[in-house]
């Protein structure tokens, strides 16, 4: 029996478990994947401060994220075709995270709808938006986002047009699987993940199911899709979304200064330090390496999340001490997920919270809000200070 300690044991767990084309989509990048790797590899050139015979009783790690209060400052990441690595996987991760008391962001990708996902829950999740040509679409998402009562809403802004992952293509990445004849011999060989899989319906992509009328099958669904990502997508499209929405507004893929002062002005609630994982532009900086410039740019107008890399509890803690209002985790709870579901994905978080919570008490301190950037050496981090 495998002893999970950390995130990389729920990775092996995933791995073992999952077809091929799973196992690429999730570990992977664009191109020659070096943002991919650069956003976790630079977390290890920041070093914490030990503090020693200081006060580390009755620590906390509770804090708010737009206003909303949370165990900890983390959040689930939107993160397409969760549905597909266990049944029912967003239903699965979103009641996972609100026994954790962290929010879960639904993908507009996802295999389970935003209905789906509301059915199992008792708690306000929220719900990641991307802008698409068909407007009647985008408000009729928005709507259901309302009617299920998500209480907040974030547009992705940098996928106006679909970054290159080879891995990807050369897979033949769909949902659901195409019956070629090295699919089926590599889904042959995972038959728990196939036994899984055959407990649910959801198979497809539900939040887009039924709205393409002349789709006739899946494929023809997925070709819509892609065609629909709004290649003119400009701030005005922001202002739009906003008043359709009228609640918490967060905007994710912020990756430079100027964007972000675009951003403050725009008047959302929040932005997202991210590079989409390292999936869409390759050669792009790392999210921990840009955080600082961005907190500098705004100034404390807005308030400042991150993603990408985030692996680990100190990782988060690294950024949450730059000064990150919460981080997000994609990769991380999809091990968990798809290693052992709900469960999994619950495992994963406790590893986080408990990393978090003993790292931040070997630096001297023992409420996460105290946090800051005096609590790490930077200087040969290559980050600016």
């Amino acid at each position: 029996m495998t002893i999970i300690t950390s995130i990389h044991d729920l990775q092996c767990l995933f791995k073992r478990r999952l077809p091929k084309m799973f196992n690429d989509y999730v570990d992977s990048g664009s191109w020659t994947e070096s943002t991919y790797r650069a956003n976790q590899s630079d977390f290890q050139k920041i070093k914490f401060r030990q503090r020693v015979a200081v006060d580390m009783s009755k620590r906390s790690l509770s804090t708010t994220m737009i206003g909303q209060d949370v165990s900890m400052p983390v959040a689930l990441a939107p993160t397409g075709l969760t549905g597909m690595f266990y049944a029912d996987g967003e239903m699965l991760a979103a009641k996972a995270a609100e026994a954790m008391g962290v929010p879960f962001t639904l993908s507009t990708m996802s295999v389970c709808s935003i209905e789906d996902v509301a059915s199992v829950t008792t708690k306000p999740f929220w719900f990641q938006l991307y802008m698409m040509k068909d407007r009647g679409f985008i408000e009729n998402l928005i709507q259901r986002a309302k009617d299920a009562n998500c209480s907040a809403l974030m547009l992705t802004l940098d996928l106006q047009i679909l970054g290159q992952r080879h891995k990807d293509l050369k897979n033949g990445l769909s949902v659901p699987p195409k019956m070629t004849a090295s699919q089926i011999w590599n889904m042959a060989i995972k038959p728990a993940w196939c036994i899984n899989m055959l407990t649910t319906k959801r198979h497809s992509f539900r939040n887009i199911e039924g709205h393409v009328k002349d789709a006739q099958n899946l494929s023809e669904l997925s070709v819509w899709t892609q065609k629909q990502f709004d290649e003119k997508l400009s701030w005005d499209d922001i202002e739009w979304i906003k008043q359709k929405w009228g609640g918490p507004l967060i905007l994710k893929g912020i990756l430079d200064s100027e964007d972000a002062k675009l951003a403050v002005k725009s008047g959302a609630d929040a932005l997202v330090v991210s590079n989409h994982g390292g999936r869409q532009l390759d050669g792009a900086r790392s999210s921990i390496s840009v955080l600082p410039e961005i907190l500098e740019a705004v100034d404390d107008q807005i308030e400042v999340h991150m993603d990408g890399g985030i692996r680990s509890g100190q990782d988060a803690l690294k950024a949450v001490s730059i000064g990150a209002k919460g981080v997000y985790i994609g990769r991380s709870y999809l091990y968990g997920l798809g290693a052992m579901g709900q469960k999994g994905v619950m495992k994963s978080l406790e590893i986080i919270r408990n990393e978090m919570d003993i790292s931040m008490a070997f630096c001297g301190e023992k409420n996460i809000n105290n946090m800051t950037r005096e609590h790490l050496y930077l200087k040969d981090s290559g980050l600016s200070t």
